[in-house]
């Protein structure tokens, strides 16, 4: 079976850390899933909770700020949810000149995220 699954058209409705998001997927043909929670695949960010919870904050406020309300990419991994309920998935976000941000590569160039294998 592929890596990589499907890619899919979302827009993002919440951030809940660094690396949790909330987004309604179309499916195509008029068909959306609404509310589903996304881990950004391939990387960890600071938890919101415990000693982390300063660089939680910020690693969190930078994510929304980046692409809280706007339509994006996922690229989904695996088959089925992981242990916490949600899909792994790569985010991307166009920008102004047509090209497409992989927002995962860019929370750990940023400081706000490391690289993670799971």
């Amino acid at each position: 079976m592929e890596k990589t699954l499907y890619h899919y058209k979302a827009f993002v409705t919440a951030v809940y850390d660094g690396d949790t998001i909330t987004v309604d997927i179309d499916l195509g043909l008029k068909t959306f899933i609404k509310g589903e929670k996304i881990r950004l695949y391939g990387i960890n960010a600071p938890e919101l909770r415990g000693a982390e919870r300063p660089e939680g904050l910020i690693s969190r406020d930078f994510l929304r700020e980046t692409i809280i309300n706007k339509n994006i990419f996922v690229r989904t991994f695996k088959d089925k949810k992981g242990k916490y309920g949600r899909y792994l998935g790569e985010i991307y976000l166009p920008d102004k000149k047509g090209k497409f941000i992989n927002v995962n590569e860019l929370m750990v160039k940023k400081g706000f995220a490391v690289y993670a294998s799971y």
